[in-house]
């Protein structure tokens, strides 16, 4: 899961296999981080493990708001897809992992220790310019 305003992970899981649960526990993880229970629109494609009722019933017990394009819009997951093209850019296809726990270790690496203190500093360097911008050059008296 990617918080679009950062775009820091907030959420994520891995399994050989793709099933609800392991949507779920993603959906999880962002809500340990979450600061607050005011509604949050989660978007997602319409694969059968966010469509199923027990993810919709999930949502709906967490103050999570679904959201789902048309049926074949290749918009809905642009963001996500764009943040797996850029772990593979510049982690996963430079490695050669030799068992499922390796790779998610690195991915753990990868997104903890590497994109999202990135996407932090980004983020800070943002607001100290907007601080000086908005500062007063000259002391009034």
């Amino acid at each position: 899961m990617l918080d679009l305003h950062p775009g820091i992970v907030v959420g994520w899981s891995m399994s050989h296999r793709q099933a609800r649960e392991l949507v779920i526990q993603a959906v999880f993880m962002a809500l340990w981080q979450r600061e607050d229970r005011s509604p949050v629109i989660l978007h997602s494609d319409r694969g059968c493990q966010f469509t199923s009722s027990e993810y919709q019933r999930f949502l709906k017990g967490d103050n999570l708001i679904c959201s789902m394009s048309a049926v074949g819009s290749c918009a809905d997951n642009a963001a996500m897809q764009g943040f797996f093209g850029l772990m593979k850019r510049e982690r996963v296809n430079r490695r050669k992992y030799r068992t499922r726990a390796e790779a998610w270790a690195d991915v753990f690496d990868y997104i903890e220790r590497f994109h999202n203190p990135r996407r932090r500093r980004k983020l800070e360097a943002i607001k100290q310019k907007e601080l000086l911008l908005t500062e007063a050059s000259v002391e009034s008296g």
